[in-house]
């Protein structure tokens, strides 16, 4: 962990970050009530529903993430035609986030989650969406926007936040990978199942240690250091990336980046939900990167901010002064 006043110095510096934030946008919404007996139509909880709730998930969550530490996020996504995404639109605007870059789609519903908790506990989850690819019109309208904004807004740092609903395509993927090499501007990679192999040539790749397995088809146990090691340099021959961030649950995080290594614990935590804990990490992250952080500073600050949001339940992002807080508490104990 850094000197006080070294991460004094690097919160200040998130105040005049500009990130474009490109991927998966989507609608949490959340049902919280009480269980108080067992369905005589079928052995499930009766739910008694006392509040409903919305908020922004996926990319729109990492912009959250960025902007309650100062940054400035742009969003680029597309969404359906629908209800969902005014609600999504209606959001942004409270958050005073700005929402120019959310483009709309007749032929694709918004993707919506809807979790139903009762206490700390979540009960079910209800997935309503299309996670087909874009069609080559609508990822045409996704890269004029992408090359829009980099042209006239100069992001320090482009996130690239892919939850496998079809928002990024190969397309999208390497051509804003090319302009940003063009443009100068490091590019940051929350990845998914689907397009793990086409983000090549990005400076941060952060996998967690299941997508690591899925894409490169490896049986892989976060305690193995060995494996973990062998998995994460079969990835980057592959992919040609500059720093890997691979996130192990408990177990903490790994970073590599060039002749440098890190194993870094994961802080002890009362863990409500983990739901969101990953857009907070490439989101701190980004905003490391585009400082120019090196490796174990990046994985140890954002492996504390990803496990503080878990302390609460429902996608939050994390609270700047919390989060400050205890990076100067963790700092002075060391």
């Amino acid at each position: 962990m850094m000197e006080r006043t070294d991460i004094d110095a690097r919160f200040a510096r998130f105040a005049r970050t500009k990130v474009l934030v490109l991927g998966d946008v989507m609608l949490d919404a959340y049902l919280w009530g009480r269980v108080d007996r067992i369905s005589p139509e079928a052995p499930v909880p009766v739910i008694h529903v006392q509040e409903r709730g919305a908020r922004l998930g996926g990319a729109a969550n990492v912009a959250l993430n960025i902007q309650a530490l100062g940054g400035e996020p742009i969003v680029v996504s597309m969404l359906g035609d629908d209800e969902q995404a005014r609600r999504v639109g209606s959001l942004f605007e409270g958050h005073a986030m700005r929402a120019e870059g959310l483009l709309r789609s007749s032929e694709r519903p918004t993707t919506v989650k809807t979790r139903v908790i009762s206490g700390h506990q979540h009960i079910v989850r209800v997935d309503e969406e299309i996670d087909t690819p874009l069609s080559g019109a609508e990822s045409e309208r996704m890269l004029r926007m992408v090359h829009d904004i980099v042209e006239r807004e100069r992001p320090d740092v482009i996130v690239f936040e892919d939850y496998d609903k079809g928002a990024l395509t190969p397309e999208v993927i390497t051509a804003t990978i090319e302009l940003a090499r063009k443009k100068g501007v490091p590019t940051a990679v929350d990845p998914k199942k689907r397009n793990f192999l086409a983000y090549t040539d990005t400076d941060l790749f952060k996998p967690n240690l299941k997508e690591l397995r899925e894409g490169l088809k490896l049986d892989l146990q976060a305690a193995d250091r060995t494996a973990i090691r062998e998995a994460v340099r079969e990835l980057e021959a592959r992919l040609r990336n500059t720093t890997t961030l691979l996130t192990l649950s408990e177990h903490g995080v790994y970073v590599h980046r060039g002749d440098a290594e890190h194993f870094l614990p994961a802080h002890r935590r009362r863990i409500a939900d983990v739901s969101g804990a990953g857009d907070t990490v490439i989101a701190v992250a980004a905003l490391l990167l585009a400082q120019g952080a090196d490796g174990a500073t990046l994985a140890d600050l954002s492996n504390l901010a990803g496990g503080l949001v878990c302390e609460h339940v429902g996608v939050v992002p994390v609270e700047r002064e919390a989060f400050l807080r205890e990076c100067r508490t963790i700092a002075a104990d060391t």
